[in-house]
């Protein structure tokens, strides 16, 4: 599959999200309240070409790395965060796909899906019990149940975690959900997220080639080198994109109401207006809030930047201090989420109870997410690193 692709610049891509997310925006309410799987919504980001945003551009992609695949992913959050997560689990899990396997069978996959346009779903982070890759005839077999993954209800391809038999060492493998034994289902029903195509895998006896098992996820420093383990804060950064997308939806949403849906209902009622004295001190808290994660989230996204293209010359000590400012970028991204999103709705008063509007759509999906991926571990990784030196261990997101 290839798409036009003008001017295909930073600049570019951003005006694509950019309208892309306008026009997530302008149903989004109706699209949360359906609930429905969104394989419109990946219509829209397939047409958009945003989907093979990572792909290299001398097979047909984007061409774009990680700092614009994460600016994207933030402006479709701030429109849809159920959306947003769909598209950051695409790109981590064709990415991870080509970052553990071989570079002949990266290369492989990675032709296939870009040909193919393949949307991409799945989880790699541990979960119990674990998936198990017993060895067979013709190759492996794959049995277990994935208790949560996003964008399995929508994928061509799922990336996903499992131990080898005998050995548990973990692996990653990549599993075509439309194989016999393969049944996924929808079975999360969240509050929020609705739209992020989350649910269960069941796998029994599924058959997966030799070339399908990526590589290793064994957090051994004598396996796992300081580059591969990169491979968890590029994901981790993600959901602090993610929620400070979300933040920044709802501030500015609620911004447009209290600007002219306030004064087109109450224009001479001072509680809750753009003069409310409260009202003010509110936005200016929640700005600095969200405004100051965003500095820390961008001094992290230069350190994975810059941790990438180092390559095999990155060190353990490099990857402990790009994780440490990962996570505080979570932890201060997950504060600005679930205050800004939570305090809007206080700010607009009574009218935000309305389901017309459509306000507590961002509160359940910021809270939906960050009870999937909560930041206690993370800020204790930060403190025993500050404290101890510890560096922090190799945890994949959700």
């Amino acid at each position: 599959m290839e798409f036009d692709r003008p001017g295909s610049g930073s600049g570019h891509w951003l005006r694509v999200a950019r309208e892309t997310a306008e026009d997530l925006a302008t149903d989004a309410v109706a699209r949360d309240q359906a609930g429905k799987p969104p394989f419109d919504e990946v219509s829209r980001l397939r047409e958009s070409g945003l989907l093979l945003l990572l792909v290299p551009a001398e097979l047909g992609g984007g061409g774009a790395d990680w700092s614009r695949a994460y600016a994207v992913v933030r402006e479709i959050a701030a429109a849809d965060g159920a959306i947003g997560q769909l598209l950051g689990c695409h790109y981590f899990m064709s990415w991870s796909a080509r970052f553990l396997a071989r570079p002949a069978l990266g290369a492989r996959l990675e032709r296939r899906s870009t040909a193919e346009g393949w949307c991409w779903g799945g989880g790699l982070a541990r979960q119990e019990p674990e998936l198990t890759l017993t060895r067979h005839t013709r190759g492996y077999v794959l049995n277990g149940r994935q208790s949560y993954a996003a964008g399995v209800l929508v994928a061509d391809r799922l990336a996903v975690r499992a131990v080898r038999a005998g050995t548990g060492e973990p692996v990653a493998v990549v599993v075509d959900p439309a194989l016999p034994g393969v049944a996924v289902d929808g079975d999360a029903d969240p509050f929020g997220q609705r739209l992020a195509a989350g649910g269960s895998v069941e796998f029994d006896a599924v058959p997966v080639p030799a070339d399908d098992v990526l590589g290793s996820l064994a957090a051994d420093e004598d396996v796992l080198s300081p580059l591969t383990a990169l491979v968890s804060p590029v994901g981790r950064l993600l959901s602090a994109q993610l929620r400070l997308g979300m933040a920044e939806g709802v501030l500015a949403e609620a911004r447009e109401y209290s600007r002219t849906g306030h004064s087109r209902r109450h224009p001479d009622w001072p509680v809750g207006s753009p003069q409310d004295p409260q009202v003010l001190t509110a936005y200016g808290e929640l700005t600095v809030l969200t405004r100051s994660a965003s500095a820390l989230a961008d001094e992290a996204r230069r350190a994975v930047q810059g941790g990438l293209a180092h390559g095999e010359d990155l060190t353990y000590e490099d990857h402990a201090e790009i994780s440490v400012l990962v996570a505080m970028a979570e932890a201060a991204a997950s504060r600005a989420a679930q205050e800004s999103t939570a305090r809007a709705l206080d700010i607009i008063g009574a009218r935000s109870a309305s389901a017309r509007l459509g306000f507590d759509r961002f509160w359940r999906n910021a809270r939906t997410h960050t009870l999937y991926e909560p930041v206690g571990d993370r800020l204790r990784d930060v403190g025993d690193y500050f404290l101890n030196g510890a560096h922090p261990p190799f945890v994949l997101p959700v």
